[in-house]
């Protein structure tokens, strides 16, 4: 069966880091319990990230906190354009082009 999160071999692109050899073998664990390759967890991860996903954009955020990654100001000005978004969506019901569209203008408007 062929893997659906696969691109095409035409625009595919490789990602590539580094980690310890404890976390990838733990990873890898991980994943064969679930029973999905490293691959298929990247792609999910990445999509739920590219689509603005709550539980992963709460997930980030708290990493961005706990690391010190980013100023506390920068990090509110990201959650009300994440709130304003949300609303915006819900109010009008708008699908995810629309969407991206919104959430672009609100990015050059708050300069982000």
């Amino acid at each position: 069966m062929k893997d659906p999160t696969i691109p095409e071999l035409n625009t595919r692109k490789k990602i590539m880091f580094y980690d310890s050899e404890d976390r990838q073998a733990r990873l890898k664990v991980k994943c064969m319990y679930d029973e999905i390759s490293q691959s298929q967890f990247f792609r999910m991860m990445i999509t739920g990230y590219i689509e603005n996903d709550d539980l992963i954009f709460n997930y980030i955020k708290s990493c961005k906190e706990r690391y010190s990654l980013q100023g506390k100001n920068k990090r509110l000005k990201i959650d009300q354009v994440k709130k304003q978004t949300d609303e915006i969506k819900n109010k009008f019901s708008l699908d995810s082009d629309e969407i991206q569209d919104i959430f672009d203008v609100i990015e050059m408007e708050t300069n982000l």
